[in-house]
């Protein structure tokens, strides 16, 4: 299922009515909707994308390749572009469902990117057997991808949970998985090293995957290995490091709150508050006044 044009309604499932939350990006065939459905009902339709959704509470059912397929909750669904398919509530409650419709040229770049090209063999484009599948993995890489779209996520973070949820779909859920390289040890180490570096000469400028595995001198998904392999945490998560500590030292000379999230790249106060307190185990407003 989907969504139509990007917008928002009022209402909740408990109460019978539909709404719905839509996000697109700007510049890549990549989109994302959150819907509670009560009675809506989808006509038959397809789409020019991959299509990926999971169920989170109530089911939904939908006739697609000529069979009839119901999702309930944690379960993915899978569709193939062009895959025609309805949909509508399976239960009495409805149904709360994400759905990501990502382009297949951002699927195939994202292969192209991690693909162990060994013998001069292009990775194949993923082809999903099945509508619907149980997988708690899928569905987990799937989640935070649609939390990083929809949420306050950098770019950077919203590149690495992209590959990530991609290359999940494609080795778990395709007819046939791809095959992923690696760097070799000196060369993984020299890769994380130089994103290091860069990040920690700019860490409160945004950067995107591709830019950071071009000052690394490898592939993204090879950077990202490489620099979870050598430091513990994804790149993303250490620039998140790097500007909560420049946020710790201006929580520390005095400066509010509000601007010490505006200085240090989070999206406003809230969001500088749940990583601090995710990070530290006490909120900025409590290492703020423990000066006394």
């Amino acid at each position: 299922m989907s969504g139509g044009s990007a917008g928002r309604s009022t209402g909740g499932v408990a109460g019978g009515e539909n709404r719905a939350r839509y996000w697109r990006d700007a510049t890549r065939p990549v989109e994302a909707m959150h819907a509670r459905f009560h009675d809506h009902v989808y006509a038959p339709h397809s789409h020019d994308t991959y299509s990926f959704g999971i169920t989170d509470e109530g089911a939904q059912r939908f006739r697609c390749r000529g069979a009839d397929h119901t999702s309930a909750a944690g379960m993915v669904m899978a569709f193939n572009p062009d895959d025609a398919h309805d949909g509508r509530a399976a239960v009495e409650l409805g149904y709360h469902y994400r759905i990501v419709h990502l382009g297949p040229s951002v699927v195939g770049g994202i292969l192209a990117d991690a693909a162990d090209t060994t013998g001069g063999r292009s990775p194949a484009m993923p082809l999903f057997a099945r509508p619907v599948l149980t997988d708690p993995g899928l569905a987990r890489a799937l989640t935070r991808l649609h939390v990083a779209l929809l949420g306050p996520a950098d770019a950077l973070a919203r590149d690495e949970t992209l590959t990530a949820a991609v290359l999940a779909m494609a080795g778990r859920g395709a007819t046939r998985a791809p095959r992923v390289r690696a760097l070799a040890g000196g060369g993984q180490r020299r890769a994380a090293r130089r994103a290091r570096a860069a990040l920690d000469e700019a860490p409160l400028t945004p950067v995107s995957a591709q830019r950071l595995a071009a000052a690394a001198g490898c592939s993204r998904f090879a950077l990202y290995r490489a620099f979870r392999a050598e430091y513990g945490m994804a790149p993303s998560d250490y620039q998140r490091l790097l500007r909560l500590r420049r946020a710790r030292a201006l929580l520390a000379s005095g400066v509010p709150l509000a601007e010490a999230a505006t200085a240090t790249g989070f999206a406003d106060q809230a969001h500088l508050h749940r990583w601090f307190k995710r990070s530290y185990g006490i909120t900025p407003g409590t290492y703020q006044r423990a000066a006394g």
